[in-house]
C-alpha cells in the first residue's frame, strides 16, 4: 500500500525537483502539494507547485494549496533558482480563482488520515506553524514530519549561523520544534553531502514525459547558477534527500535530541540549537539525522529519475 505524503514545498530546484520524483514514485500517495512562500515570494511558490503538478500531470493529481500571501519571509533563494525559482524555465499555468491556502489543506489532510500522513517541510515552518497554531491536537494526529532545515555543526547557508529554511521565519520553526509532531530533522550539512553531477542531465526522462519536461528546463540552469555562484560542479538536493529519506530510512542514522531555534540573537537568528549534553534537563523532541549513506542516496535518487514519467 503506497505511502500518503505531503509536500509543503516553496519550488525552488530542489522542491521542484523533489515533487518529480514524489509524483512519479508508485510507492507514494502524493495527497497534497501546498505552497510556502521562500526560495520565491508567496505568490509565486504558489504558481510554481501548480504549473510543475500540470506539466507533470500525475494519474491521481494531489490537491494544491495556496501560500499566504501576507507570510512573514526575511529573504528568499532567487540568488540560485532566478527570479521565478525555476532557473526561468517558461511553465504556463491555468488560473485558479478560487484557491484554498495551504494551512487548510494541510489541517484537512491530517485529519483525514490521523497517524498515516508523512508530511515533508522542504521550506519554512510557516504554513506547519499556522497549522499547529490553530489546532495544537493535530500536532499529534501527524504520522511522521520530515524537517528539511537546520545545522548539525556546520556554517549556516544564509548566515554563519543560520540555515535558509529555518532562517526565514524562524518564529514558525521554534513553535514546530516544540510541537509534539513525531518529527526528523535533515539539516543541512548532512543533505549536502549529496551531490548530483552533470551526469544526471544524461539520465533524465524524454522531454516528451512530464518529469523530462519539468526537469530538463530547470537542471541546465541550476547548474550554471550553482557553478557560478558556488563554484560548484554539482547542485545540492535537499528536499530530494528527504524523499528517499522516507522512502529508504534504513539509509540514514539518527540521533533523538532536544533541538530548539534562536529567535532573538543579532548574529544568530535562526540557528538550531541541538543539545548534546550528556545529561540533560530536556527531553528529545525529535530525530536528527546524523549519517546518511551518500552512494546508496544518489543512486536511488537516480534510479527514481529513470523511472519517473
Amino acid at each position: 500500500m503506497a505511502r500518503k505524503i505531503l509536500l509543503d514545498v516553496d519550488p525552488g530546484i530542489a522542491d521542484a525537483m523533489a515533487l518529480c520524483l514524489a509524483l512519479g514514485d508508485p510507492r507514494l500517495d502524493v495527497v497534497a502539494v501546498t505552497a510556502t512562500g521562500g526560495n520565491v515570494a508567496p505568490e509565486r511558490s504558489t504558481r510554481n507547485v501548480q504549473a510543475i503538478i500540470e506539466q507533470i500531470d500525475p494519474a491521481r493529481l494531489p490537491r494544491i494549496g495556496a501560500a499566504d500571501p501576507k507570510q512573514p519571509l526575511r529573504t528568499d533563494g532567487r540568488e540560485l533558482s532566478g527570479s521565478d525559482g525555476l532557473c526561468g524555465a517558461d511553465f504556463g499555468v491555468a488560473e485558479h480563482h478560487h484557491r484554498h491556502p495551504s494551512a487548510k489543506v494541510i489541517a484537512d489532510e491530517i485529519r483525514a488520515a490521523p497517524g498515516q500522513l508523512t508530511i515533508i517541510a522542504g521550506g519554512p515552518l510557516s504554513n506547519l506553524a499556522t497549522v499547529f497554531q490553530r489546532e495544537p491536537d493535530l500536532a499529534t494526529q501527524v504520522g511522521h514530519l520530515i524537517i528539511v532545515g537546520g545545522t548539525l555543526a556546520g556554517p549556516g547557508n544564509v548566515t554563519a549561523a543560520a540555515e535558509f529554511n529555518i532562517f526565514c521565519d524562524a518564529e514558525a520553526a521554534r513553535l514546530v520544534f516544540r510541537s509534539p509532531v513525531t518529527k526528523t530533522l535533515l539539516p543541512l550539512d548532512v543533505s549536502s553531502e549529496v551531490i548530483l553531477d552533470f551526469g544526471v542531465l544524461d539520465q533524465l526522462p524524454a522531454e516528451s514525459t512530464g518529469v523530462g519536461r519539468v526537469l530538463r528546463g530547470i537542471l541546465p540552469g541550476a547548474y550554471r547558477a550553482f557553478r557560478q555562484r558556488l563554484g560548484l560542479e554539482g547542485i545540492y538536493v535537499p528536499e530530494v534527500v528527504a524523499v528517499i529519506a522516507a522512502l529508504h530510512p534504513e539509509l540514514l542514522i539518527t540521533e533523538p535530541l532536544f533541538c530548539d531555534v534562536e529567535t532573538s540573537g543579532d548574529l544568530t537568528y535562526g540557528a538550531t540549537v541541538l543539545d548534546r549534553r550528556q545529561i540533560s534537563p530536556d527531553q528529545p523532541n525529535m530525530d536528527v539525522i546524523f549519517e546518511l549513506d551518500i552512494n546508496a542516496a544518489i543512486d536511488g535518487i537516480l534510479r527514481s529519475l529513470r523511472q519517473a514519467v
